[in-house]
């Protein structure tokens, strides 16, 4: 598609201009000092606005300048940045940072290459200080920026990097610098990674709408064929992420179901927010040792019944899987457990894996079964970033891969790769190294149906934009009624 990206721009400019500043732009027009636009991106990643310019303001207040944070410890510094996401790891990269510069004579260098060198800083912070800090040109491409040029069809790309790159071939330069700003923007209110607001979009009838279901509009009335719309994610710890705006994302996934997996809470300690979100039903089964594992759904649907664990103690007791009965299938939320280092789990695992195949092939011969969660394995070379590094590495193991392989020919669909067969689709990230912004990930969170569901998908997709956690939520599109 030819998109004039000149009028697509200015239509977005127009509709976002009410929009609030983001943090680091409004930090920039109070300063001009690139130390302070460079800790403030730091700061910035997978923390809300209102937090991270807190959190800059009590750092800047002890460290105005690079010989301020060079004299402050790694405690201190995460003392004052907290609550921003993953404030521990952010302050031993600010720790680090004032000795990592002196190679470039203890300033912030304008260069992409030399700015990647820096600790906690990957490329799309790197082409945000250059281009907010120093008015250079540069694309900082993040989700949303790679998303919606991809619903455009004005890139055809499988990750950021790509992104980045095809728009340093294709973009006007005048756009570089501002094009992050408008289209975080505009992700965040119209054009949203859920149910994008498309009836009320600037971009209606230009817009192809490339791999988007847009939602319902208030007041319209529903398709002929009902889908029921399920999100799977991992939060690795509810309370943990309830601070970083569960509650919110969870009403905008506007989902009928939601699984989660890993809790690591038990009931009692869950607040009431998370219990009783508006328009749902939860559900819980947590592990007997506190701070450990642990399954939920919300369900804005209203189960026939609730099934908890699969009758076998040796793995009830760590509150790995729950099941709602629904009228035409049964949803399975499953948390499978972790091999563990040096492989210490893989037999139990393995013993897992064979009780849940049993428990929902019994499931299934009652109505059509939906397998969802956190499967803890690569199933194929192209689910993960190193598949030859990890071969015996827990959650590549040929075994852990050949039990996948079982419920594959027990007729069970990996709904993802229905509709995509691309590399570098992922759901998982470690924390080190900077691997989420480099993408270098495994895919370890699914949606399987079995095999007479196989037509009712329509959709299956990953949600990496979605942070908050070291995985990102999955989803499914079901068609349930005729």
């Amino acid at each position: 598609m030819n998109v004039d990206i000149d009028r697509f721009l200015h239509l977005v400019a127009e509709a976002v201009r009410h929009a609030t500043t983001p943090v680091v732009d409004l930090i920039a027009v109070q300063t001009e000092d690139p130390y302070k636009v460079l800790v403030a991106t730091i700061l910035s990643a997978r923390t809300k606005d209102e937090t991270t310019a807190a959190a800059s303001a009590r750092l800047f207040a002890r460290a105005p300048d690079i010989d301020g944070l060079a004299v402050l410890g790694v405690e201190e510094i995460a003392r004052l940045i907290f609550p921003v996401g993953f404030y521990r790891t952010k302050a031993e990269h600010l720790h680090r940072l004032p000795s990592t510069l002196q190679a470039f004579g203890g300033k912030v260098p304008e260069e992409i290459e030399q700015l990647v060198t820096l600790p906690g800083v990957g490329r799309k912070t790197a082409n945000l200080v250059r281009s907010v800090a120093f008015k250079k040109p540069a694309i900082c491409v993040d989700t949303h920026v790679h998303r919606i040029t991809n619903i455009w069809r004005y890139v055809d790309t499988a990750n950021p990097l790509q992104t980045e790159m095809a728009l340093r071939a294709t973009l006007p330069e005048r756009h570089w610098i501002p094009i992050n700003s408008l289209l975080v923007a505009f992700g965040q209110s119209i054009c949203r990674p859920v149910s994008p607001h498309c009836d009320r979009c600037p971009l209606q009838g230009l817009c192809p709408q490339h791999g988007v279901r847009p939602r319902k509009p208030p007041g319209g009335k529903m398709a002929q064929s009902s889908l029921l719309k399920c999100i799977s994610w991992n939060v690795n710890g509810i309370r943990a992420v309830e601070k970083k705006g569960f509650v919110e994302q969870m009403l905008s996934f506007d989902a009928d179901i939601v699984a989660i997996q890993e809790t690591k809470a038990q009931v009692e300690q869950l607040s009431a927010e998370l219990k009783d979100i508006p328009g749902y039903t939860s559900y819980w089964h947590s592990a007997e040792r506190k701070g450990y594992s642990g399954v939920a759904i919300y369900s804005r649907v209203a189960p026939l019944a609730v099934r908890y664990g699969l009758g076998e103690a040796e793995f009830d007791c760590e509150g790995r899987v729950i099941t709602l009965e629904l009228e035409r299938c049964f949803f399975v939320n499953i948390y499978f457990p972790n091999s563990g280092d040096e492989l210490k789990r893989l037999d139990f695992k393995l013993r897992f894996n064979a009780s849940l195949l049993r428990y929902a092939e019994t499931l299934r011969k009652e109505k059509p079964v939906v397998l969802c969660g956190d499967f803890n394995v690569a199933h194929k070379e192209i689910d993960l970033t190193n598949p030859k590094a990890n071969v015996k590495n827990a959650g590549f193991t040929p075994e852990e891969r050949s039990s996948m392989d079982g419920f594959v020919a027990a007729g069970y669909v990996d709904t993802f790769r229905i509709f995509n067969q691309e590399p570098g689709q992922y759901t998982w990230w470690s924390y080190r190294f900077n691997a989420r912004a480099k993408n270098i990930g495994w895919r370890i969170d699914y949606f399987c149906v079995s095999e007479e569901l196989r037509q009712r998908v329509h959709s299956a997709g990953i949600l990496p934009e979605i942070t908050g956690s070291d995985h990102c939520p999955v989803s499914i599109e079901l068609a349930l009624e005729s």
